[in-house]
């Protein structure tokens, strides 16, 4: 007997999340993000409410597979690393706008959708790390980083990376398509060594002399620093400070993790009351903090790690509004020929 694929798609994430019985007390998640990340949330939210979290994890694929599954999808929530997904996933009408008082309280109206089909959760900076050896300033412009006196000396993960597209893509919703292909000509040509690995081997770089400064994501220094499997990455962590570009016009860049309430969530009370758990001043300081990352509840604190790397101006552009110029931003990659 023949299936089609989006058959397929549906019976397969079925028997994944609703085996051995469908049951009302459950909420299914489909996650971009590491299961060692956002277990603990689960595992608190089931214990307060006793709703159990079914997930399904994955790196790459889900939203294609929401697709795929369409009505017959048993996925409630969508969570993201990241708001390219989240607005790929709404542009594809796979999400439904959410209302609550509760939730749009706590999450600051530039760090979700403008109609409420998706909110952010957590906060990221993309910052400079800086060898502390070479390294003398302490203060940075994006624009800086394209300007010929750190030729050969800055390195960075591929420029189709959704980190870096979503700089790129800031830059281009303040300055233009055409400065911003200037400017990321111009980055192009500082590199030292070909756009590779991820934003911590940047940090092994840094060490090794490669480069004097790399481009990544705040978090990843708290990870290096506390990573005890691996302790040569407390070395590389510090090989490096970080500091925090700024431009007249746009602050610091900032990118968001992120949930969204599927078109058909077949569970959508409780997928209702996951998300009012995940804005919620509790989970904010534990999810933002189990990852370095900075809460979007401003009144919410980070932690003392976090802290300590010191204070930023985030850009205060919707970030809804950035994430709509990702496709431009990869365009740019490719005309400027960034990872060759």
């Amino acid at each position: 007997m023949a299936f089609s694929r989006r058959g397929f798609f549906a019976l397969a994430a079925l028997a994944a999340l609703h085996a051995p019985a469908l049951a009302d007390e459950t909420v299914n998640v489909y996650s971009y993000r590491q299961p060692a990340l956002i277990n603990p949330l689960f595992d608190q939210f089931t214990k307060e409410t006793g709703i159990k979290v079914r997930t399904v994890f994955a790196e790459n694929g889900l939203i294609e597979r929401l697709e795929q599954e369409g009505p017959l999808s048993p996925a409630d929530l969508l969570m993201t690393a990241d708001v390219g997904r989240l607005v790929d996933a709404a542009d594809k009408g796979l999400a439904q706008p959410v209302d609550l008082p509760s939730i749009l309280d706590k999450i600051p109206a530039g760090l979700r959708a403008t109609d409420n089909g998706w909110f952010g959760l957590t906060m990221r900076a993309r910052v400079v790390y800086a060898s502390k050896k070479r390294v003398d300033q302490n203060s940075f412009t994006y624009e800086e980083l394209a300007e010929p006196k750190w030729k050969g000396k800055i390195c960075l993960r591929p420029g189709n990376h959704p980190y870096n597209l979503g700089l790129i893509a800031a830059m281009i919703a303040h300055k233009g398509e055409a400065a911003t292909k200037d400017w990321l000509t111009g980055l192009k040509a500082n590199l030292a060594i070909k756009p590779s690995g991820n934003d911590v081997s940047q940090a092994k770089s840094v060490l090794a002399g490669e480069c004097d400064i790399a481009i990544a994501n705040t978090y990843y220094m708290g990870k290096m620093m506390t990573n005890e499997a691996e302790p040569e990455q407390k070395e590389w962590a510090n090989s490096a400070r970080i500091i925090f570009p700024s431009s007249p016009d746009m602050g610091t860049h900032v990118n968001i993790s992120g949930m969204l309430l599927t078109k058909n969530a077949p569970h959508k009370n409780n997928a209702l009351k996951l998300m009012e758990f995940l804005a919620s001043d509790e989970a904010q300081q534990l999810y933002a903090g189990g990852n370095f990352e900075y809460p979007v509840n401003p009144a919410i604190p980070a932690s003392k790690i976090v802290q300590d790397w010191g204070t930023f101006t985030p850009d205060t552009l919707n970030i809804a509004e950035i994430a709509k110029n990702q496709k431009a931003a990869a365009r740019l990659v490719d005309e400027v020929q960034f990872n060759d």
